[in-house]
C-alpha cells in the first residue's frame, strides 16, 4: 500500500524571494516528507522549491502549477500554448500545466490556477507576497483550508482576525506541528 504524503503549499511573493523565511521552510518541508506544491514561478516559489530540492535524500517532489501565457479561446490559440517567461522554475519537478491566465489581482477569479494550487494542498503556508498572494489567502479562507500565514513586518495582520498570522518560520513549524498532532488524535 502506497503511504499518502501530505501535499503543503507554500505561497507568496513571485518576485522577492524572501529567503529568510522560504529557504528554511523548504528545507524542513523535504525533511519530514512532504510534497510542495506552488505556482512553478519566480520569487518565493523558486526560493522555497530550491531549498527542498537541496535536500537529500528526500521522499517528496515539488509540483509547480502554471498559469498560461494568456487566454486560449481557440483552437489555433491552444496549439500555441505558453507559460509566461520564467515559468517553470528550474527546481519544479512535477510540471502542471493548466489554461488559466488570471495572476495577481486576478488571482482569485474563476480563470485562475490558484483555485487548484489551494484545493490541492492539505496545508497552507503563507509568506509575504502582494496581489496574488492576497487572492491565495482569501481563496484559503474562503475554501476553509488550514493556513498558517508569515508575516514578519506585519503586512498580513489583516487576515489575524481569521487566520494563524506569525511572524517567524520557527513559529510557523510548531503551529503545524501542533495542527498536525490534532489531526491525527
Amino acid at each position: 500500500m502506497t503511504k499518502h504524503r501530505n501535499v503543503i503549499a507554500v505561497i507568496g511573493s513571485g518576485n522577492d524571494p524572501h529567503h529568510s523565511s522560504s529557504y528554511p521552510l523548504g528545507q524542513w518541508l523535504a525533511e519530514n516528507g512532504f510534497d510542495l506544491i506552488n505556482g512553478g514561478g519566480q520569487g518565493v516559489m523558486a526560493e522555497t522549491a530550491r531549498a527542498f530540492t537541496s535536500v537529500s535524500p528526500r521522499e517528496g517532489r515539488v509540483i509547480g502549477v502554471l498559469p498560461a501565457a494568456e487566454m486560449l479561446d481557440t483552437p489555433l490559440q491552444r496549439r500555441e500554448y505558453q507559460t509566461p517567461p520564467g515559468y517553470p522554475n528550474p527546481y519544479t519537478e512535477m510540471v502542471i500545466r493548466t489554461h488559466l491566465p488570471c495572476v495577481g489581482k486576478q488571482g482569485d477569479e474563476f480563470a485562475s490556477r490558484n483555485h487548484i494550487i489551494v484545493l490541492s494542498a492539505d496545508f497552507i503556508f503563507a509568506l509575504p507576497g502582494s496581489y496574488g498572494t492576497q487572492t491565495e489567502i482569501q481563496l484559503a479562507l474562503e475554501y476553509e483550508k488550514p493556513l498558517i500565514i508569515v508575516s514578519p513586518n506585519g503586512e498580513w495582520e489583516e487576515f489575524a482576525d481569521r487566520a494563524v498570522v506569525v511572524n517567524r518560520i520557527s513559529d510557523a513549524v510548531n503551529r503545524f506541528q501542533e495542527w498536525r498532532e490534532n489531526q491525527m488524535k
